[in-house]
């Protein structure tokens, strides 16, 4: 159904309540500003499942990249403008300059380098309006797993085992395959 990054620009761009939620985040004018994660990969796998009823979402994940304010108390705030101008819906927003002290992880160079050390591949994803309200993608790990519906571990993860519980959790506790029963988790000793 879907094959590139053309097609899911063009599902997205089609549905007017994910262009609500990327303007009111572009409205916050952030610096190295993603809405990513599950707000990108359950509409892309509800589409590929035929479903009509957007599953619902746990939060609607905003990051961006500034090392000059690390507060979370900053974050917050940001937070509260998006529930005033879009009220009801799980708000996250979080900066990714400090975010590797919480993940106990080194350093990240900007938001995109944070959204390829998510968990999952199908889940490392990021979508933006630029400047000229043109959407953008960023996908660090590809579009494979997601358009295959396939769960593995990002490189980071795999290559620590504190992180690789922290995905095996994850797994058992999102249970994806019980939303989109077409999902497949790769099983960890088949993985390169």
């Amino acid at each position: 159904m879907m094959k590139n990054e053309q097609e899911i620009v063009k599902t997205i761009a089609e549905d007017e309540w994910m262009l609500e939620v990327l303007q009111a985040a572009a409205e916050l004018e952030l610096p190295d500003w993603w809405v990513c994660a599950g707000f990108v990969r359950s509409k892309i796998w509800d589409v590929l499942h035929g479903y009509s009823t957007r599953t619902a979402l746990g939060d609607i994940d905003v990051i961006y990249f500034d090392e000059e304010n690390c507060k979370e108390a900053q974050e917050k705030g940001y937070e509260r403008r998006l529930n005033r101008a879009f009220p009801g819906l799980p708000w996250s927003v979080k900066n990714q300059a400090r975010m590797h002290e919480v993940n106990d992880l080194p350093p990240y160079k900007s938001s995109v380098d944070a959204i390829s050390q998510f968990p999952e591949t199908a889940t490392a994803l990021g979508l933006r309006l630029n400047g000229c309200s043109e959407m953008e993608l960023a996908a660090p790990h590809g579009l494979t797993d997601l358009l295959t519906m396939r769960i593995r571990p990002t490189p980071a993860f795999r290559k620590d085992a504190r992180l690789m519980n922290v995905y095996e959790q994850r797994l058992l506790t999102k249970q994806w395959t019980q939303k989109w029963p077409k999902v497949e988790i790769v099983p960890l000793q088949g993985m390169a």
